[in-house]
């Protein structure tokens, strides 16, 4: 058994160059993650593509015909402009939930990259992150057909979404690392989390414009950090309008932090891991 004497770099430079260095490693775990997810079943990788279908299906029957819901300031699609709206926020908001919901079990459930081999554990929240992204692709592109057939179109801005969703991708990849530390010494964590997430889901504009929102609350609202990217998200996806320069760079400023503190911590402790494993 292999156990590191002392902590491993913790700076960014060093996380550029690892993920650099196992680039190859990172690419062939995620393609066994995501052709593991379905393996065994008839349509196999189809389910990528037929779950955001039948889901966007069920959200427009579910809230366009059942509820009679209507998103406010939609001018256009009538009953299914509403899923369309709520689908281009599930779809960001699972970025984040795939990763995180994952992330306190990803050292647990890779005992022997710990125990027995000399393996770069900082790539398990990476490899979960092309997993997330992967299916977020497919949805976005389910997403986008339905857009043009049921809104008339997609405005040229859709081309930011990258920039928009960015400080959430480095984000969630720091709150990962902490989460898959703290999962090794702290059991109930991923039980935790999973209850946080759900919570979440629905203290985040996405089955409802933030405008619906009391004014005495949308403060307490705004303290949730997926309510700017929804937001932001919608409003390149549909609206149209252009993000404030200097909120993204906030934004992507905060992204960065949160990346560097989570993997700094996961860098700190896991020279633990073979002990409590």
């Amino acid at each position: 058994m292999i156990q590191e004497s002392s902590a491993p770099p913790a700076g960014l430079g060093h996380l550029v160059g690892s993920l650099h260095q196992h680039r190859q490693l990172i690419a062939q775990l995620t393609r066994q993650e995501i052709v593991g997810r379905y393996r065994g079943s008839m349509l196999g990788m189809l389910w990528s593509l037929v779950t955001p279908i039948l889901m966007l299906l069920i959200y427009t029957f579910v809230f366009s015909v059942v509820f009679g819901a209507r998103w406010s300031g939609l001018e256009q699609g009538g009953k299914a402009g509403f899923a369309v709206v709520l689908f281009a926020g599930m779809a960001v908001f699972n970025v984040f939930s795939d990763v995180v919901v994952r992330a306190p079990t990803l050292v647990m459930a890779n005992t022997n990259y710990v125990k027995r081999v000399v393996f770069p554990l900082e790539i398990l929240p990476v490899v979960q992150m092309g997993n997330a992204l992967f299916h977020f692709l497919i949805s976005l592109l389910a997403w986008l057909v339905a857009a043009w057939w049921i809104l008339g179109g997609v405005p040229a801005t859709a081309l930011l979404l990258p920039v928009v969703i960015g400080p959430l991708i480095l984000g969630t990849l720091g709150v990962a690392w902490l989460l898959a530390s703290l999962g090794v010494f702290v059991r109930d964590i991923a039980q935790t989390v999973g209850l946080l997430v759900t919570a979440m889901l629905f203290l985040t504009p996405i089955f409802y414009p933030l405008e619906a929102i009391p004014v005495e609350y949308r403060d307490l609202i705004r303290l949730n950090p997926l309510t700017h990217v929804v937001v932001q998200a919608r409003d390149v996806l549909i609206e149209g309008s252009l993000p404030g320069a200097g909120t993204l760079a906030l934004h992507w400023g905060a992204g960065l932090a949160v990346l560097w503190l989570g993997f700094a911590w996961f860098q700190k402790t896991r020279k633990g891991f073979a002990d409590v494993v």
